[in-house]
């Protein structure tokens, strides 16, 4: 099948894509997903309390605002419903091709086209856009024993709502953004809750509360959805200014150190929940209910990695066992080394996991030299870590749209950017991190690859990420249009088949 763009992923980002290039009158479009249905990370995440941690009406569309969240914090639930409902009210599930993974994805230098193999067919497309995001493919421990453990076990990721927890000992490996959630759903169930814990997690209160009757109708005025909007946009961008400058952030830490002593009161175990390292530099995480389940006399948290599993004995790194039923595990995904990585070979027949080398890098986070024509959505270095990822999203999504605009307008065929240009790109971008929290603020995080190299954090406001990406900057590319590759073609064989057809007048 021969396509104008391809998209990769029908979660917030490729339902974002696929609705920019309708209005854009680009419908030659397919979006590949793997799953049945859409949603992304809210329709893999269905583990008890799962929720968002930046306010509902940031966490949504400019364009699809949503006066109805039931709270300020809207859970898993209703976030994957708006998602769905915008996506039927802009008519896009027509493009979704359901339970279709992208094998292999290679560059065709000849006809200028990616070739992606999947399952079920093989598609010629001239632009991919990527949107298989972070936040799907579960981290799994290489832990001795683990795979042979004959109780129940799976990540929170692919939560099995048909198991019973109810009287069992249950084991919760990694005490993150999941387990904070969904620990306080399930201690009142079980007999016995083991956590073992590898580092503690900064942890602030959470303002969240139902929005009343007076407060929709307000915000069903668009100045008024709007202006909150703004408002909550303005606080975060403040409060992204301590990442940058880590010493702001001392006074939030002191907050989060009060929220640990008002809630732990048994000495040990407020010392066990303390961080040892400045608030921001991993994930600041929000919950009201985390530290009061810990105080439940069926919880015992183990300040411990995990060893070994010897049947159903954990037994973890100071030497201590525990005798368990379930394992749950909350050990995140695979952020620094995305897995689509391996499936996406270009110019030089190399996949991007092969260039890359663990340490993924991208210009301004979305496009690769010798991967031409080719867009990453939430691509490396793009992590603002104090707002919603819907602006990174969108303000992506602006650039890839001009780009694709130019092709149209220009008749290009190929789009490659300059080598050069993204080395010193992100040699401004390493630099710039240097002094930011996640650099130095003495912790191991996902925002450390394995090379030690920060490929995750945007070292500026994501004002200065919307300007970057507010148009395409064809000066920084290698472009080739239909008539040089035409010409190319005469001197040695026949014309790449059907390059003229992507080239219509405009719809």
């Amino acid at each position: 099948m021969d396509l104008d763009v391809l998209v990769i992923g029908a979660g917030v980002s490729g339902i974002g894509a696929a609705i920019r290039l309708n209005e854009q009158g680009e419908n030659n479009f397919v979006v590949l997903e793997k799953a049945d249905t859409l949603g992304g990370t809210w329709r893999d995440n269905t583990y008890p309390g799962c929720a968002c941690d930046v306010p509902s009406a940031l966490y949504s569309y400019s364009f699809a605002q949503n006066p109805d969240w039931s709270r300020v914090f809207a859970g898993q639930a209703e976030i994957l419903a708006y998602v769905s409902d915008v996506a039927r009210r802009h008519q896009i599930e027509s493009h979704i091709r359901y339970g279709e993974s992208a094998l292999t994805s290679h560059w065709d230098e000849q006809s200028c086209r990616w070739i992606v193999r999947t399952e079920k067919n093989e598609y010629h497309a001239r632009v991919i856009i990527s949107c298989a995001g972070y936040l799907h493919e579960p981290q799994i421990p290489n832990i001795p024993g683990l795979k042979d453990f004959p109780g129940k076990l799976f990540h929170s990721s692919h939560w099995d709502h048909q198991h019973n927890l109810s009287g069992e000992r249950v084991a919760v490996i990694g005490t993150g953004a999941s387990a904070i959630q969904f620990v306080p759903e399930i201690q009142p169930q079980v007999k016995k809750l083991m956590l073992f814990q590898r580092t503690p997690q900064w942890i602030l209160p959470k303002p969240d509360q139902s929005m009343a009757g007076l407060a929709k109708k307000l915000l069903a005025w668009p100045v008024a959805m709007s202006g909150l909007r703004t408002v909550l946009y303005s606080g975060l961008e403040v409060f992204g200014l301590g990442f940058r400058r880590p010493m702001l952030l001392k006074q939030i830490e002191k907050l989060a150190r009060a929220h640990i002593n008002m809630s732990i009161k048994e000495p040990s175990l407020r010392t066990k929940l303390t961080p040892d390292y400045d608030l921001g530099c991993k994930r600041v995480l929000l919950s009201n209910n985390y530290y009061p389940a810990l105080n439940q006399p069926n919880v015992e948290l183990l300040a411990s990695a995990v060893k070994e599993v010897r049947g159903h004995t954990i037994i973890s790194a100071d030497g201590s066992e525990r005798e368990v039923d379930t394992i749950i595990l909350g050990t995140g995904f695979h952020v620094s080394d995305p897995p689509i990585a391996e499936h996406v070979y270009g110019v030089d027949g190399r996949s991007l996991e092969q260039v890359w080398n663990g340490s993924p890098e991208a210009y301004r986070g979305t496009t690769i030299a010798g991967f031409p024509n080719l867009f990453l959505v939430l691509g490396p270095n793009l992590a603002i870590g104090n707002n919603s990822a819907f602006i990174v999203i969108e303000a992506q999504l602006n650039y890839v749209m001009s780009a694709l605009r130019a092709m149209r307008d220009q008749r290009l065929v190929r789009l490659d950017v300059n080598a050069l240009v993204q080395q010193r790109y992100n040699k401004k971008v390493q630099a710039a991190l240097q002094k930011t929290v996640w650099n130095i603020g003495g912790c191991s995080s996902y925002y450390i690859d394995r090379n030690g190299k920060n490929s995750i954090g945007f070292p500026w406001s994501s004002g200065t990420m919307q300007r970057l990406l507010k148009r395409f900057d064809k000066h920084n590319y290698h472009c080739e249009s239909v008539s040089s590759i035409v010409r190319l073609s005469s001197v040695t064989e026949s014309p790449p088949a059907k390059v003229e057809s992507l080239y219509a007048p405009t719809r």
